[in-house]
């Protein structure tokens, strides 16, 4: 493993184009990883951040928030189920906002709530809202009053809260009396009546599932309740975006499994004869597979670091309507992954080391 070590010191040229190949590959995994978090977590924060074990809908809304209605009277049934404590109301309205100085109006979410949310303080009054500091790139401030809907229904900022918002727009939480007016004024269609919500935040004792079915079954099947992991990937294209970048990524790892198979196989070759004289003189194939691997995971390792730093600068010049979101934990599992990706891929050579005789090797050298 020193010699191995020594080469990659002493002729670090020889590994320039797998590091260069491998760097590409890890800036690519990195800006992957980042697009599917920053549509997972643009798309899902309002529904992530309830502090509920179960959301509830009605039966026939397809676990879509526009489509469900939660009256009064199904309320009280869901109330009724052994093992629930508290339920909140929570609507959520998708309309533009026209923003003081600025142009073009910004896309955002109106939440009307009773349970507070993580990361968010009680209801406001009416009138007033808790922003997603997603809206700050279209120019919201604190303090400003938004112009909501056709019917510029105006409430007023009253401070900001994190990674809370819905369908990759802000969200604004409200009073439900706000969200109701919202809701009606902007939608006639879809006006909500006092007392009715779309969903149900439903806190309870026990496990999730079990609650969630013990609501269904006391409401006659009246309604459908989630926990908050299917209600996550009830939302609108989530769970196919994750499908679809999840086989890209895997498919990208099986790339830079082949660049690191087929470099380190040609190089095998190149390096027949040595490897003869090593044994010769005492190596064992154990040995010197483990250089060949220590070389795989250190080449692998620069490239690692190498192409996430160039993912990170990358990142400042994409525009901020592009949902892209960098996290060090996805950061962390790609770099995992290549190393692993180097592991299998260095294995290809092991045949070819193991099966070296020395005298052949050295007389085919010669």
């Amino acid at each position: 493993m020193r010699v191995a070590l020594r080469e990659l010191r002493r002729r670090p040229g020889r590994f320039g184009v797998a590091t260069g190949v491998l760097t590409l590959i890890t800036t690519l995994l990195v800006f992957l990883g980042g697009l599917l978090d920053g549509l997972f977590l643009g798309s899902t924060g309002a529904i992530r951040a309830q502090d509920a074990d179960v959301l509830v809908y009605s039966a026939f809304s397809r676990d879509s928030f526009l489509r469900s209605r939660i009256g009064p009277e199904l309320r009280q049934e869901v109330e009724r189920v052994p093992g629930v404590e508290e339920t909140g109301g929570l609507g959520l309205a998708l309309v533009a906002a026209r923003v003081p100085g600025e142009e073009e109006p910004a896309d955002a979410a109106v939440a009307g709530y009773q349970l507070a949310p993580e990361g968010v303080p009680p209801t406001p009054p009416p009138g007033e809202a808790w922003a997603d500091r997603r809206l700050e790139a279209d120019g919201v401030r604190v303090g400003q009053t938004l112009l909501m809907g056709p019917a510029e229904v105006p409430i007023r900022v009253r401070g900001w809260v994190e990674d809370t918002s819905y369908l990759l727009q802000g969200t604004l939480w409200v009073a439900p009396e706000t969200w109701r007016r919202v809701q009606s004024l902007s939608r006639p269609d879809a006006a909500v009546a006092p007392g009715v919500f779309q969903v149900l935040a439903v806190r309870g004792e026990g496990d999730p599932a079990d609650l969630a079915r013990a609501i269904e079954a006391g409401t006659g099947g009246r309604t459908s309740a989630l926990t908050l992991d299917e209600a996550v990937f009830s939302l609108p294209g989530t769970a196919q975006q994750n499908r679809v970048f999840t086989g890209i990524i895997g498919a990208t790892l099986l790339v830079a499994v082949l660049v690191v198979g087929l470099f380190f196989v040609l190089l095998t070759l190149e390096r027949t004869g040595l490897y003869g004289v090593l044994k010769a003189i005492g190596a064992s194939s154990r040995q010197l597979f483990a250089g060949v691997v220590a070389q795989a995971v250190v080449v692998t390792a620069v490239a690692v670091a190498l192409g996430t730093a160039l993912a990170v600068l990358l990142a400042l010049a994409v525009p901020p309507e592009v949902p892209l979101q960098l996290e060090p934990a996805r950061a962390g599992i790609t770099a995992l992954g290549m190393l692993a990706a180097a592991l299998v891929g260095s294995i290809v050579s092991l045949r070819r080391v193991v099966r070296i005789d020395p005298a052949t090797a050295i007389g085919s050298a010669t």
